[in-house]
């Protein structure tokens, strides 16, 4: 999932790469410095830049990163002038096996999947079976949105570049209803209310782009999916590229995602994205992404001999189509197109997207004047990737090398310490022996509301409550008591990390709903969920029990 770009990341916890939007003020300001430091080195530093190869030193620089950042695996590929000129893995899979990351381990690249899916649409506009400003009802007569002008209104175009208004459901890590259809996800968005009004703003969101991958089976009759692996994967040579990660076979060459957790980078469990996948859940290698680069490079919509987009209509997915927030008269223009952010490095335009979710990060950045891409792929939360593609992007241009990395590490390290101290403060305001207000079992029920589906809060074998959510096995979080009738959700998979819920009472004296926070975005996952700028309150009510009574 995820932004700034997923980097979503309007989602992603890590510092943006420069020129990107919702790239933090402070680490602007210490790019700048950094490079301001080095800008009166870049004379002296052309002749010898001229006479050693661009990548001159570069494996060094990479290794030298993943070991500060505590990165277990990373892999890099550039392409020049059609040609792969690097690929190259580093670390490895997994932290405690020796098994080493190569060119060809596929990694999970989250919110990268988004340029796929509107490449698989532009297919289709080819064909003249869907046009970009055609109305989505018009190819799913089951959409429904909160307001019906918006519903009748929203185009393809609209979904592919953010602009409905239409945000998250329940926060980054994508896991909305995740045993759930997509056509459930779709009928049930009509009780989402919007975040900003209807093409007022940029507005993130993963749904829309899931709504995206349904016009292809509506359209073509085939599932986004096989669509994916047959129009786009095979053609390019993507042959171990999925949509799933169910379709890993047993010891296959793929990363394992990690987190930080109490201080500590671990292994987590693989997260299956299928509910929203057009949005996020594309496995692929380094190696086998450059073809995918090299489409949106030197002869658009071509690839060796191989025509898979009409050069304009590729072209209209990296035009802008809707402007997001920039640096201000200083910093570079941002906008972003169908599936791709648009902004500049250096004065030069490039097309880039980031992507995270549970434990795998990514940044795929193009440089098209130049005919050069470079794509990053990591098994745990960081920022030394933006550094990395910015090393590489300057070295191309003829640029001196900038402290990049010191940059955004000192900027992660500052903003660490920052979040630490809010999460200290929001434990410092509980209310320490502040009972709840009922006996436990008055908690215990189901709860439903149109949006969010089921949830159901019952007594665990210590006693104590535990929420499911959907009757989903990975969706179960220990309440645990804050103060009052508020709780804290911790969730049995760690690295879900925590929510927090609140019971209230109706008229009779009974509970009559729960009310769960939930985080759209932390403000940096290594600290924990919370705290928290962007959140939203789901109200479940409670489903009465036989006698009509709320007990």
């Amino acid at each position: 999932m995820v932004e700034r770009g997923d980097s979503q990341m309007r989602g992603r916890e890590v510092p943006a790469r420069r020129g990107e939007p919702g790239c933090p003020g402070r680490l602007l300001r210490l790019q700048r410095a950094a490079v301001g430091a080095f800008l009166f080195l870049a004379a002296a530093s052309q002749p010898l830049l001229a006479q050693q190869s661009p990548l001159e030193g570069f494996d060094e620089f990479v290794e030298r990163g993943i070991a500060e950042w505590g990165i277990p695996g990373l892999a890099v590929a550039v392409v020049k002038d059609d040609e792969v000129v690097h690929a190259r893995g580093y670390g490895v899979l997994e932290k405690g096996n020796p098994a080493a990351v190569d060119e060809h381990t596929l990694f999970g690249v989250a919110s990268v999947s988004k340029a796929f899916t509107a490449g698989a649409l532009g297919i289709l506009v080819d064909e003249g079976l869907l046009d970009w400003d055609d109305p989505v009802i018009e190819h799913l007569p089951d959409f429904r949105l909160y307001d019906p002008y918006v519903t009748s209104a929203t185009t393809v175009r609209d979904i592919l570049s953010h602009r409905v208004g239409v945000g998250r459901m329940t926060g980054n890590r994508i896991r909305w209803l995740p045993n759930r259809d997509r056509s459930e996800l779709i009928r049930r968005m009509r009780h989402l209310e919007p975040e900003q009004a209807f093409r007022d703003s940029y507005v993130y969101s993963n749904v829309m782009f899931m709504v995206a991958g349904e016009l292809v089976p509506a359209v073509a009759g085939m599932s986004w999916d096989d669509f994916v692996r047959t129009r786009i994967f095979e053609p390019l040579g993507m042959e171990r590229s999925n949509t799933s990660i169910t379709a890993f076979d047993e010891g296959e060459n793929a990363a394992w995602p990690h987190q930080e957790i109490d201080g500590e980078v671990v292994p987590i469990e693989r997260r299956n994205f299928d509910a929203v996948g057009p949005a996020a859940s594309i496995n692929t290698s380094v190696q086998e992404i450059t073809a995918w680069m090299r489409l949106h490079l030197g002869s658009p919509g071509e690839v060796d001999g191989i025509r898979l987009l009409e050069p304009e209509t590729l072209r209209e997915m990296h035009r802008p189509q809707n402007a997001l927030a920039d640096g201000g008269l200083a910093g570079p223009v941002s906008s972003y197109g169908l599936g791709w952010r648009l902004s500049t490095h250096n004065g030069v335009r490039t097309s880039s997207h980031g992507g995270a979710t549970d434990g795998m990060n990514t940044t795929l950045v193009l440089v098209p004047e130049e005919n050069l891409g470079v794509v990053v792929v990591t098994n745990t939360f960081n920022g030394f990737m933006n550094a990395v593609a910015n090393r590489v992007i300057d070295r191309f241009l003829g640029q001196p090398d900038r402290p990049w990395d010191d940059a955004y590490r000192n900027a992660y390290l500052e903003q660490y310490e920052a979040v630490r101290s809010s999460r200290d403060s929001v434990h410092a305001v509980r209310e320490e022996g502040a009972e709840p207000s009922l006996p436990l079992d008055a908690y215990t029920g189901v709860y439903y509301d149109s949006l969010y589906a089921d949830a159901r809060v019952s007594r665990n074998e210590d006693g104590g409550l535990v929420l499911t959510f959907w009757d989903d096995p990975e969706m179960v979080a220990d309440l645990e008591h804050w103060h009052h009738d508020t709780f804290r959700a911790v969730w049995r998979r760690p690295e879900m990390r925590e929510e927090f819920v609140r019971f209230t009472r109706g008229w009779d004296g009974g509970v009559d709903a729960l009310h769960i926070e939930w985080v759209l975005r932390p403000r940096l996952l290594q600290v924990g969920a919370y705290p928290s700028n962007y959140t939203r309150e789901g109200t479940l009510k409670r489903v009465p029990d036989a006698d009509g009574r709320n007990p």
